[in-house]
């Protein structure tokens, strides 16, 4: 009995990653309850489904994604940004930082960043891949020439339209008087918190949709 619900809880990860941000997931007896928040809307899944999706045949898992996909609970958009996705984004958001000033930049892109977050945490990988192409890009760019508030907001962004949790921080120094801004997110940071190591004692933090 043991196995088969750590089975089953492994099927229903599976199966939540590719759901809609916006869309939450409660057990029942015989299976899960899908509400979709954004359009008030709920679906039903049964247990059966949820094995089939993790360890069916091929025509059985892609006839329970199209049934999801119909439904608008899944989406089909790419989960990962290419490294020159993340490339032009960190340019054009230090842009608009030295257009219009970091404080109304940072207001602008957390609204365009979901309020609504992914009930399934963001794997470490994820972020660290992340983390890795917006700091390359960003030593490697003269124009961002490694900006922490450009990286910082872009890894913020770039991870809450995944609908994954990010929060941006700024931090200060009192000696020397420095600022600095990062974007923590399944216990990484983006870029690193503590540069050079020194500590910034967080004075804003920003967690989606313009809070």
């Amino acid at each position: 009995m043991a196995e088969d619900a750590a089975e089953d809880t492994d099927a229903l990860v599976a199966m939540v990653r590719i759901l809609s941000p916006h869309c939450r997931v409660t057990r029942m007896s015989d299976g899960v309850l899908i509400a979709d928040w954004r359009r008030t809307r709920f679906l039903g899944v049964t247990t059966a489904d949820i094995r089939k999706f993790a360890g069916g045949a091929a025509g059985e898992r892609a006839e329970i994604v199209t049934g999801l996909l119909r439904a608008g609970c899944a989406t089909a958009r790419p989960r990962r940004q290419s490294d020159a996705a993340v490339g032009l984004w960190l340019r054009g958001v230090h842009l608009l930082i030295r257009t219009v000033g970091f404080g109304r930049a940072l207001r602008l892109l957390s609204l365009a960043a979901p309020a609504y977050v992914r009930a399934d945490p963001a794997a470490t990988e994820d972020v660290e891949r992340l983390k890795r192409a917006v700091q390359s890009h960003g030593h490697r760019s003269w124009f961002v020439n490694g900006d922490c508030k450009a990286e910082a907001m872009t890894a913020f962004v770039l991870l809450r339209r995944r609908g994954l949790k990010a929060v941006l921080h700024v931090g200060v120094r009192e000696h020397p008087f420095a600022l600095h801004a990062w974007t923590s997110s399944a216990g990484l940071c983006i870029p690193d918190a503590d540069p050079r190591g020194h500590a910034f004692a967080p004075v804003l933090s920003v967690g989606g949709g313009g809070q």
